[in-house]
């Protein structure tokens, strides 16, 4: 309860609101992970920042020409003869598309999942808490990571390369960090909707991992033939890091649909949620 100036009760704290207090709970279990990954992330990068110069002198693009084009999809290597290049086909796709994406998918689906499976989201609503409030604190605990990375990691590639005198554009790197984000959020709702549904903790996680990993593999192949069309199925078609930093270019309708689709993944998950048996 809060009081005003003159000591009345005026109501409850919003402190106390319950999706506060499971957004902050959930987001505090996630600090020391988000850290541990902002420090792998970033070496992981300065390693493409360092070598990167290297590479593109020791003419790596003749040797892209005599690779399958399944292979120079799949790793997005449109260009390996800039910085840029560099990042975006190796970095960016190893490291944001598979790995973080990855990463927020599994963890997602586990915490819930996990809390089902365990009986632990039996305790916590055993109190005053509505369910809506459980799977929406949970969401916005995922923004712990997505926002310590969007930010941190950037920074370092950004004063790495002025180090070896190969700057990077400050604002593709902002837009491409930026045009991740609703990519994340897609692939951090869709696994709470698969700890919903699945519930069977580590599983749910597997299926989730599994499910972006196959994505990734099925817009990477079929891209490559007459059906191509298909690709428009799989969310990693609309987070191009190769086109931002690259070429330029920008899938702003993309982007749109990844938030949409992560809208809809979280509502459905909160309408199995509201209406299962836990």
């Amino acid at each position: 309860m809060s009081t005003d100036t003159h000591g009345r009760v005026t109501g409850r704290d919003p402190d106390d609101d319950p999706l506060l207090v499971v957004a902050r709970f959930e987001g505090r279990n996630r600090l020391r992970m988000t850290a541990v990954l902002a420090v792998l992330f970033s070496l992981f990068g300065l390693l493409y920042v360092w070598v990167g110069p290297q590479m593109i002198d020791a003419g790596f693009s003749e040797l892209l020409d005599a690779m399958p084009p399944v292979v120079t999809e799949l790793f997005g290597f449109e260009s390996l003869e800039s910085i840029e290049g560099l990042l975006a086909s190796e970095f960016y796709t190893l490291g944001w598309i598979v790995g973080l994406g990855g990463y927020l998918a599994y963890t997602a689906a586990g915490t819930v999942a996990g809390d089902l499976r365990d009986e632990r989201m039996d305790t916590v609503l055993s109190g005053p808490v509505p369910r809506r409030s459980v799977l929406l604190g949970k969401f916005l605990a995922v923004l712990v990571p997505i926002a310590a990375l969007n930010v941190v990691v950037p920074v370092v590639l950004y004063v790495a390369s002025l180090t070896i005198g190969e700057s990077l554009s400050v604002v593709d790197l902002a837009i491409v960090h930026a045009f991740s984000i609703p990519y994340l959020l897609f692939w951090s709702a869709g696994g709470i909707l698969l700890g919903v549904v699945v519930r069977r903790g580590r599983a749910a996680g597997r299926v989730a991992l599994g499910l972006l990993f196959f994505s990734w593999l099925f817009e990477s192949v079929i891209s490559t033939t007459e059906y191509d069309w298909l690709g428009a199925l799989s969310p990693v078609r609309y987070f191009d890091p190769p086109g931002i930093l690259v070429d330029g270019t920008y899938d702003i309708a993309g982007a749109g649909l990844l938030l949409a689709g992560a809208v809809v993944a979280l509502g459905l998950g909160q309408y199995w949620f509201r209406r299962r048996d836990l």
